[in-house]
């Protein structure tokens, strides 16, 4: 990284992060316009850069013992040149927009699109589009990535300092999982969206489903983690899963990550069955699921007979060094899933479930009993109005937030945007007079 480019990602994190919920994504509706689309282009263009920067400077200000660790610089680099290849993108040309009073602080804009009508302006969105698959590719392996840096630095470490390496690195995960949900999500929705107007899926926009089937997530969940398990321990028969659902529970969710958290958890119950009974194969104690349906919450129990955990270590369950499993290496993990877990064996799989559970306003809570076994109780948001929770650092200083201005309209760029362009918005409703044709990606 050159000096160059690090101080415009100092000059970009000094700008704040715009949420989106999970209601103004769905605003989009299974068929949006192409303007509708070009307009949430510009606003990823610009909002990506912000967050990158803001990862990025945070693994630069990591204490140096953590941000030497060669997977900890490698992601530092990923994150680095996507922000690059986004500020380095080509914009189209400036157009004549209404006054910023009409247009400002609203995701939802009536606007004139006639002038996106444009050759340049399909080439753009088309560019934009490339450069995000580029970087989601680029990004599948930070979660594994991340977690060998950690396995890198405790392996350096005196392992009678657990405390210092929680309070120097948790919060700082917490704060860098949970962005990189965000970027994920803006990311996958642009390319859904784009790819949505090829192949709709019912009941979809985007990522997002509106009727999004909880006991089929759950079985789909269940039979991933049984598998797992299975191959795992070799067994010819993992223990049983029971799940008490009613068929028609549906609400408006993203499937991935409900899927991903259900797999989790699912995973770390027959585990801990597994190992407690191993000298009971044929006759594993089954593992219950139930779900209820509530006013404000769905709310999903994962109930096991796995000898619980102990009261003094539960606080442990939540941290990212914590593993009962043997460490192992995962720098051979980069060409596999991004963010399923092994078996066990990295410490990552509660935290980050809880992160997901956390990020459209749920939340994930655990009670056990030592000596017989642990509930698991997963709260999802089913009124979808939460915003997006963009944590940030403590350290900043107020002053250091640059407020009420973009940081493409102040950077001196023929190619940034100019001064007077003031729809930052993730949704913009726009009705093109014609369509252009684009040039889509399959993603």
């Amino acid at each position: 990284m050159t000096p160059h480019l690090y101080d415009k990602i100092k000059y970009f994190a000094r700008f704040p992060q715009t949420g989106v919920s999970l209601k103004q994504m769905a605003m989009f509706g299974q068929s949006p316009s192409q303007g509708t689309l070009f307009k949430a282009s510009e606003f990823l263009h610009e909002e990506l850069p912000i967050r990158l920067a803001h990862r990025v400077k945070e693994l630069e200000e990591l204490p140096p013992d953590i941000r030497t660790m060669p997977s900890i610089l490698k992601v530092k680099h990923w994150y680095a040149e996507s922000f690059q290849d986004l500020i380095e993108l080509r914009r189209p040309k400036a157009t004549v927009i209404k006054a910023p009073s009409t247009t400002h602080h609203h995701y939802y804009t009536h606007t004139d699109a006639s002038e996106y009508n444009s050759k340049d302006h399909s080439d753009y969105d088309r560019s934009l589009t490339q450069t995000l698959e580029t970087i989601k590719r680029r990004h599948d392996p930070v979660v594994t990535t991340m977690a060998q840096g950690i396995l890198e630095y405790k392996a350096t470490t005196s392992p009678l300092s657990p405390d210092q390496i929680d309070s120097t690195i948790q919060t700082f995960l917490d704060r860098f999982y949970m962005s990189r949900m965000g970027i994920r999500m803006l990311i996958g929705q642009h390319l859904s969206l784009h790819q949505q107007q090829q192949q709709q899926r019912p009941h979809h926009v985007g990522v997002i489903c509106t009727k999004a089937n909880i006991k089929q997530i759950a079985q789909n969940a269940i039979a991933q983690a049984r598998h797992i398990c299975q191959e795992h321990y070799g067994l010819f028969q993992p223990p049983a899963v029971r799940m008490f659902c009613p068929a028609d529970i549906e609400f408006m969710y993203v499937p991935s990550h409900l899927e991903h958290i259900l797999f989790e958890l699912v995973k770390n119950a027959l585990r801990a069955v597994v190992e407690r009974f191993s000298d009971l194969e044929a006759d594993f104690p089954p593992i219950q699921m139930v779900i209820a349906y509530g006013r404000e919450d769905v709310t999903i129990k994962i109930s096991d007979q796995g000898g619980g955990i102990a009261r003094s270590r539960i606080p442990l369950v939540w941290t990212y060094m914590y593993t009962t499993a043997q460490a192992q290496s995962l720098v051979d993990s980069e060409d596999g899933p991004s963010d399923k877990a092994p078996m066990a064996g990295f410490g990552c799989g509660l935290p980050l479930s809880r992160l997901y559970a956390r990020y459209f306003g749920g939340d994930l809570k655990l009670m056990s009993m030592e000596g017989y076994g642990t509930d698991v109780y997963l709260h999802l948001n089913r009124l979808s109005n939460s915003d997006e929770p963009l944590i940030t650092r403590r350290s900043f200083d107020q002053e250091d937030i640059i407020q009420n201005v973009r940081p493409f309209a102040s950077l001196p760029s023929p190619v940034l945007r100019r001064p007077t362009f003031a729809s930052h918005h993730f949704f913009s409703n726009i009705v093109l007079q014609q369509h252009p044709h684009h040039d889509r990606i399959e993603t």
